[in-house]
């Protein structure tokens, strides 16, 4: 299992279409990948889960993979989330 620390800050428009990004790029990897803040975890695969999640611009969170490609999941999914792309 990895795991990394990020920042929400993403530039897209809306943060519905941030979150709707997020739910994308999770789902082509076949790791299983949760978020976790303030320690509520949620399947990044879900849009349900990860919109119980709250998230907002400026939320710390974790990122946690585990599958054959869990640290290549993380790094895109992290560069997305930190708007590092």
């Amino acid at each position: 299992m990895s795991k990394k620390d990020v920042v929400f800050h993403c530039k897209e428009e809306t943060l519905m279409k941030a979150i709707a990004m997020v739910i994308q790029i999770s789902s082509n990897f076949d790791s299983s990948i949760f978020i976790e803040k303030d320690g509520r975890r949620a399947n990044a695969k879900s849009l349900l889960g990860v919109l119980s999640l709250g998230i907002e611009q400026g939320d710390y969170l974790i990122l946690t993979a585990e599958g054959d490609d869990e640290e290549e999941a993380l790094e895109k999914l992290g560069r997305y989330i930190t708007d590092d792309e």
